[in-house]
């Protein structure tokens, strides 16, 4: 069985932690966030994964290398941006062995089983099936509207708030997990830009496409406050020190994640925060309110940061 994952993204919405590490390499409970993603696939039987590059593939290549909990590990790296279908069909290329196989986001953490997601797929005959989740506010992602087998009946890509209050909760989304199979290589062009959420599902609805409604926790950790939250959620709301990070005598450090080699100074407090690897906050200095601090600044003595995202150099066009 196949897993194609995506992680070309640039992760804009997560700098400046995303400036010299792609964002499926953060840590999520002190491991790269595709650790624990490679769990859940190693689970469901998978025994080969492509990972879809763009942006900064070498930490990922360098982490895990060709081989993970029994699985084999390939890396399809894109010239240049294809967006989220066209990436799935440039990495599957010469790949595909006839059978379904997984398409992820490389972003999303979800605890439902894919061997059921799988089963799901096969059993109703499925073209290509959608994992939904439940949120109370579907603006920010794709509203899919499916019948009680799970027969897609509309797909709608990031609606606009005032069609979303026209319907009915419970708000079902696209949360980023898809098994596909071989006619993919025929619907999708390859080596063309193509969005798989705006362009392809919607060819497929009343043609084969289900959606298959996941239990359990769900989150896309591409932004700041989301990234807190999968961290509190898999160590029960305390706080992340990485490797090699230190806090000082008196400091407190509370709901944040600090990556390694950080060092909170003395006296100092950081709450509801993220602190860079290699940053250092100065002695009684005070982050707080979701700021994030970049890998390697140097916060002053004494100075307060209240919901900032403080670089270290400006990125371009800032």
């Amino acid at each position: 069985m196949i897993a194609v994952i995506l992680v070309g993204g640039e992760g804009t919405r997560l700098r400046p932690l995303t400036l010299d590490r792609p964002k499926a390499m953060l840590p999520i409970a002190g491991r790269p966030f595709l650790a624990h993603m490679l769990d859940r696939l190693a689970s469901a039987g998978v025994k080969r994964v492509v990972f879809s590059c763009g942006y900064l593939p070498d930490p990922i290549v360098a982490a895990f290398g060709d081989l993970y909990g029994g699985m084999t590990l390939e890396y399809a790296v894109e010239p240049a941006p294809m967006d989220t279908a066209g990436a799935i069909r440039f990495a599957i290329e010469g790949r595909l062995d006839g059978t379904p196989f997984f398409a992820l986001n490389g972003d999303v953490l979800m605890e439902a089983s894919l061997a059921d997601l799988m089963a799901f797929h096969i059993t109703r005959g499925a073209r290509a099936t959608v994992t939904l989740t439940e949120v109370p506010d579907p603006t920010r992602y794709g509203l899919v509207l499916a019948d009680d087998h799970g027969l897609v009946q509309a797909f709608v890509e990031k609606p606009e708030p005032d069609a979303a209050v026209t319907l009915e909760p419970p708000y079902w989304i696209n949360a980023g997990a898809y098994v596909l199979d071989s006619w993919f290589l025929d619907a999708v062009p390859y080596m063309e830009r193509v969005n798989i959420e705006r362009e392809v599902f919607p060819t497929l609805v009343g043609r084969g496409l289900y959606a298959w409604r996941c239990a359990g926790y769900w989150n896309d950790i591409g932004t700041p406050e989301s990234y807190l939250a999968a961290n509190m959620h898999l160590t029960g709301g305390e706080t992340v020190l990485g490797a090699g990070a230190a806090v000082r005598e008196g400091a407190t450090v509370d709901r944040s994640v600090v990556h390694e080699d950080a060092v909170i100074g003395p006296g100092a407090v950081v709450t509801d925060s993220v602190i860079g690897r290699g940053a250092r906050v100065g002695a009684r200095a005070q982050i707080s309110g979701g700021s994030i601090v970049a890998a390697g600044v140097d916060i002053a003595d004494g100075r307060s940061v209240v919901g900032e995202k403080i670089f270290r150099e400006a990125p371009d066009g800032a």
